[in-house]
């Protein structure tokens, strides 16, 4: 699978050793795509300046992979998202993602498990059932 990741899953992953680390390190080591586009990553690297006094940036190295994107995509009309995460869904339909991986609940959460042109939105934990039932199933 391709997940894209929005910037607050980046800034957790990059911030502390906890379960969002964890969780790309079993999504990558299974073989997933983690990708991210120019604003998601600077939105993450805005957050760790202004939230913490170091910059852990080995903790994602070789993990994500950071691609281009045009400036002004579009959405769906009926996609009812605030302007600063537009560019998010935007780029992860541009960029042909299975999922779209947020902890955004308060902007993403009314389209958790949904799908959205080919993308499905999903939280950690939901990225996570997602992970386990493919491995059960891979050992069926």
């Amino acid at each position: 699978m391709r997940i894209f990741l929005d910037a607050n899953i980046i800034f957790s992953a990059i911030k502390s050793d906890g379960a969002v680390r964890k969780l790309l390190a079993l999504l990558r080591g299974a073989g997933h795509e983690l990708i991210a586009n120019h604003y998601a990553m600077e939105e993450a690297i805005r957050n760790i300046r202004v939230k913490s006094d170091e910059e852990d940036w080995h903790n994602l190295e070789g993990t994500v992979i950071v691609l281009p994107v045009p400036h002004h995509l579009e959405l769906p009309p009926d996609i009812d998202l605030v302007d600063k995460d537009r560019p998010v869904l935007a780029s992860a339909l541009w960029l042909k993602c299975d999922v779209l991986l947020t902890g955004d609940r308060t902007h993403f959460g009314h389209l958790y498990g949904t799908r959205v042109e080919g993308v499905t939105i999903h939280s950690p934990h939901s990225t996570a059932e997602l992970l386990l039932i493919h491995w059960a199933k891979d050992r069926l």
